[in-house]
């Protein structure tokens, strides 16, 4: 499949890998439904700890947890894992076959490994095998600091043909033992050099495209660089799973890729919040209540829009679509729904008003 020219046009926010894999309850590609993930990051020997923090990304809607396993004994927490989770586990390994091969009989969902670094012929076929018996996809994992010598001579320097070419070489030596359940993440820690690797692979294949700008920094900077690559492709139609990589909490990462999806539309679980940038009409704490209001609501499943604005100029007129809002004045505000007002508030009650009657939708 990896010299697959595609000759279906995009339709904007439509997946359009035609080979669908699936990791435990998960599908990825094939028209499926783009799926969020996220990566451990407490050592892998620390199982309570590790499964404490895979809790709290299901919790947070993380769909699939990604997990370092470095060593065979490491292997112990895939099954700790999966007792005490539902989403599926991904086992993340390098150089080492047979930690792979562990990895599937200790039920893991999915292996990231690439055929290209863990030796011969023989070894690759060991895991190709190995995963088509229980149906376990293979993602290959290829960044800039990752390209093969031969590769990097050719081009110079990490381009995006390069990255490519990377890693339909790896995807060639599965096909080679006919496994084609296969995931392709592509990463750049330039934007643009990752936005144009993931198009050139789409053309070029129908593997499903696992999507993150790598190394892409702090929260801050992670999810503006996170957010116009990732963004970009999926609007363009490319793209079936994605990470938001940050220095931070990985729970943040599910959160800030659960915003990247609703930006798109992609995303039709939870609150959409709006609120007004400020202005000098403003005369009520309108930042601390619109970051209050957003923490309060980060876990609400509600599918509501949900307002916080500076004034009745940009309240009950301009937010006017909103399922429930408020709106300052002078140090009292409105509640208002679908731009019709209900009351006059003291600001100091504000949000606990709005809360209430977003409790009762």
């Amino acid at each position: 499949m990896s010299g697959t020219v595609k000759t279906v046009p995009y339709s904007i926010g439509t997946t359009m890998s035609k080979i669908q894999v699936q990791a435990g309850n998960v599908k990825i590609g094939g028209g499926a439904d783009i799926s969020i993930q996220s990566m451990l990051n407490i050592p892998a020997e620390d199982i309570e700890g590790s499964v404490r923090q895979a809790v709290a990304l299901e919790k947070a809607g993380c769909q699939i947890i990604r997990a370092a396993i470095p060593t065979v004994d490491d292997v112990r927490l895939i099954p700790a894992l999966k007792e005490t989770v539902s989403v599926p586990i991904v086992a993340d390994i390098h150089f080492n076959y047979k930690i792979a091969l562990e990895a599937v009989e200790a039920g893991v969902d999915k292996i990231r490994i690439n055929p290209g670094n863990i030796g011969s012929d023989d070894r690759v076929k060991a895991v190709a095998d190995a995963c088509k018996a229980k149906n376990i996809p293979i993602r290959i994992g290829v960044n800039s600091g990752s390209l093969e010598k031969h590769i990097l001579e050719k081009y110079g320097h990490p381009t995006a043909e390069a990255l490519v070419e990377s890693a339909l070489y790896h995807a060639s030596l599965l096909e080679k033992f006919d496994f084609h359940d296969i995931v392709l993440s592509i990463k750049s820690s330039n934007v643009k050099t990752m936005i144009e690797a993931y198009r050139l692979a789409s053309e070029k294949c129908d593997y499903p495209l696992h999507l993150g700008v790598t190394e892409a920094g702090t929260a801050r900077m992670g999810l503006i660089k996170s957010s116009v690559g990732i963004g970009s492709l999926l609007l363009d139609g490319i793209g079936d799973t994605i990470r938001v990589s940050l220095t931070a909490d990985p729970v943040e990462e599910v959160y800030a890729a659960k915003d990247i999806l609703k930006a798109i539309g992609k995303y039709d679980k939870g609150v959409r919040f709006v609120s007004c940038p400020t202005c000098g009409r403003t005369k009520i704490d309108l930042i601390g209540l619109a970051n209050e209001a957003e923490n309060r609501l980060r876990d609400c499943e509600k599918r509501i829009t949900v307002a916080v604005m500076g004034c009745v100029v940009n309240g009950p007129g301009e937010a006017r679509e909103a399922d429930i809002g408020i709106a300052g004045g002078d140090k009292e505000g409105l509640i208002f729904k679908k731009g019709e007002i209900l009351r006059k508030v003291p600001e100091n009650q504000l949000l606990d008003e709005l809360m209430k009657e977003i409790e009762k939708m």
